[in-house]
């Protein structure tokens, strides 16, 4: 079980994700560390963001989080692993898109700070040259490796239909020592979506 600040992890949700290690790739022993690392610096920032308000609020007045940190951390691993939408998150967290847009906004630079780093001078260029570097160094990491369609022009000659153009975002590697393991494997591209229709020749 998990605690977040005298908030004890019971929900479905969170229990589901933390008990299975292939939502999130990382052991239910290391979300417990990063919980206890990071919740205080995402607290002192969500703080320090409310003190720079011109307007003061009392002491415990306002709107209280129906999102505590565990389940933000939770939402923003979901979402870097397999690159869930946040509609999806929203759903599963039972709270509005907004509230899962905005913690995943708020986590994931505590995440990149805490250790997302490449020595000086290391070109990495492609998928192989990650995996290798992160196996050489010791390291996992995650890889976003999220597909964009890229639209074809409108003019088109030819009679035969063919595959709509798809690339993919540079994978940005996330490397950090193995006990704060994410996960690192090939990339296999996925089922193609719609083919452009046929075209009469000009």
């Amino acid at each position: 079980m998990i605690g977040d600040h005298g908030r004890v992890v019971g929900n479905v949700a969170r229990a589901a994700i933390v008990s299975n290690r292939r939502i999130t790739g990382l052991s239910a022993d290391v979300i417990v560390e990063l919980v206890a690392e990071l919740g205080p610096l995402w607290h002192e920032r969500h703080q320090a963001k409310l003190a720079s308000r011109p307007w003061k609020r009392a002491v415990g007045a306002g709107a209280k989080h129906r999102l505590v940190f565990v389940d933000r951390l939770l939402a923003t691993l979901v979402h870097l692993r397999h690159g869930a939408t946040h509609d999806v998150l929203a759903c599963w967290f039972d709270v509005d898109r907004s509230t899962i847009t905005r913690a995943i906004g708020e986590v994931r630079p505590l995440l990149a700070e805490r250790g997302c780093t490449v020595s000086p001078g290391v070109r990495l260029r492609t998928l192989t040259e990650v995996v290798d570097h992160l196996g050489a160094s010791g390291k996992t990491g995650i890889i976003d490796g999220t597909k964009i369609r890229v639209r074809r022009p409108a003019a088109r000659t030819g009679t035969s239909s063919s595959p709509a153009r798809a690339s993919r975002t540079p994978s940005r590697p996330w490397s950090a020592p193995t006990r704060m393991a994410g996960s690192c494997s090939a990339v296999r591209p996925g089922p193609e979506a719609a083919r452009t229709s046929p075209t009469p020749a000009s």
